[in-house]
């Protein structure tokens, strides 16, 4: 009998090449990235400019002062706010990278809401594609999936009104809400007609790491992002998968829809499979290229293989994760072609509660392979067809088992 969590996931995803832009509820398709967000742990510093002081023989800010004046000349505490907050996220954008990131205090805290698997929303992960908004996957468990919505959705209106030339952030302003409102999307499938889907946001609480035994000494676990409570969950799975296995032969490790988090948890887990072995290359602006080793000794060292299962939806910390466990463990990947993300991103949280995101290195591979834009090719090609979802039937997951007991 398939994994309950895992039929409900293809029965309403619909694979899709995107460029992902992780978001739970609130914006964070913006902020987690165009495939989730590699995030480091233990940043550095960010310096903030306070008054109009500032040392530099290049550049003029007098002009932004007195346009700060004219600006904000008779405006409420709110509206002043909004053009503070607004002018930062101008300087922020102006940079071009979609992964650089300011962060209101309100959509800061959805950010780590999210990351610690708490939403009040849709529960979808957004996206674009040649300018057009899309759905990138419906998280576990959320309203958005319940409602029918899928992967590569593209999204033609937000309660009504045109999303053409829409960003995400703007987009996630509009769908986001309390638990109990609904909100309207018009989506279109393809080349099929588009339709109108009502959503019930509400507050969603997912566990980012599940398994389940599926016989003849195999373990299937579902990672489905890389969070503030992953490395916590993952050991608790490790520790009962131990206690309660009489024989452990294979695990499968299910990283499909999954668009990354933080970096630090993607090496923890691959740290259970070996040791001694870089998991992941940061290559910096000059060049150099520094390993992240694993250190920590795991117990699935002896497992005598392991599968990952992968789709479009596996982005950046999902993509180190499987390229580490294919490169370092021999790990054959299953399913359909990765994402595509090779940047990691440098975290500050300031005072107010506003944060702010800067692209600070790329990742390579164990094998030294930037895959930006390329993703991962699977091992094992398989796909999920409109028949499969209709039956409720999870090829991908059927090769593994199928593999894994040839073992």
């Amino acid at each position: 009998m398939q994994n309950k969590n895992t039929l409900n996931y293809l029965k309403l995803q619909k694979l899709f090449s995107v460029i992902l832009l992780f978001i739970s509820v609130f914006y964070l398709g913006y902020y987690l990235g165009v495939s989730g967000i590699d995030i480091r742990i233990g940043l550095k510093p960010v310096s903030v400019a306070v008054n109009n002081k500032i040392p530099t023989k290049k550049i003029d800010f007098q002009k932004f002062w007195n346009a700060w004046d004219a600006t904000t000349k008779g405006k409420d505490t709110a509206t002043v706010s909004k053009i503070y907050y607004t002018s930062i996220l101008g300087m922020v954008q102006s940079l071009g990278d979609p992964y650089t990131s300011f962060l209101t205090p309100d959509v800061n805290k959805s950010f780590g809401d999210a990351l610690g698997g708490k939403y009040e929303g849709i529960g979808a992960e957004l996206g674009l594609k040649d300018n057009k908004l899309i759905i990138v996957a419906p998280l576990d468990g959320s309203p958005a999936k319940a409602a029918g919505v899928r992967s590569g959705d593209l999204i033609i209106k937000i309660d009504g009104v045109s999303t053409t030339g829409i960003s995400v952030s703007d987009a996630v302003v509009k769908i986001k809400g309390p638990a109990g409102t609904n909100v309207t999307l018009t989506l279109q499938t393809g080349s099929e007609i588009p339709r109108d889907v009502t959503i019930t946001r509400s507050v969603i609480s997912v566990p980012s790491v599940t398994w389940e035994d599926k016989g003849n000494g195999i373990v299937y676990i579902r990672i489905s992002r890389f969070g503030t409570e992953t490395n916590k969950e993952w050991d608790n799975a490790v520790i009962e998968i131990n206690n309660k296995m009489k024989e452990l032969n294979s695990i499968i490790i299910d990283v499909r829809g999954n668009p990354g988090g933080y970096l630090e948890s993607a090496v923890h887990v691959s740290e259970e499979f070996f040791t001694g072995k870089p998991v992941v290359y940061e290559e910096n602006a000059t060049g150099e290229q520094i390993p992240l080793v694993a250190k920590r000794i795991g117990s699935f060292d002896k497992i005598p293989a392991v599968f990952v299962l992968v789709d479009e939806g596996s982005a950046s910390a999902s993509e180190i994760l499987a390229a580490a466990l294919r490169d370092n463990f021999g790990a054959k990947l299953i399913g359909t072609k990765t994402f595509g993300k090779g940047t990691i991103q440098d975290a500050k949280d300031f005072s107010d509660g506003s944060g702010l995101h800067i692209t600070i290195a790329k990742w390579l591979t164990p094998k030294k392979q930037w895959i930006n834009k390329v993703g991962l090719q699977p091992d094992v090609q398989v796909s999920i067809t409109e028949g499969d979802i209709t039956a409720d039937k999870d090829p991908q997951l059927d090769k593994a088992i199928e593999l894994a007991k040839k073992i």
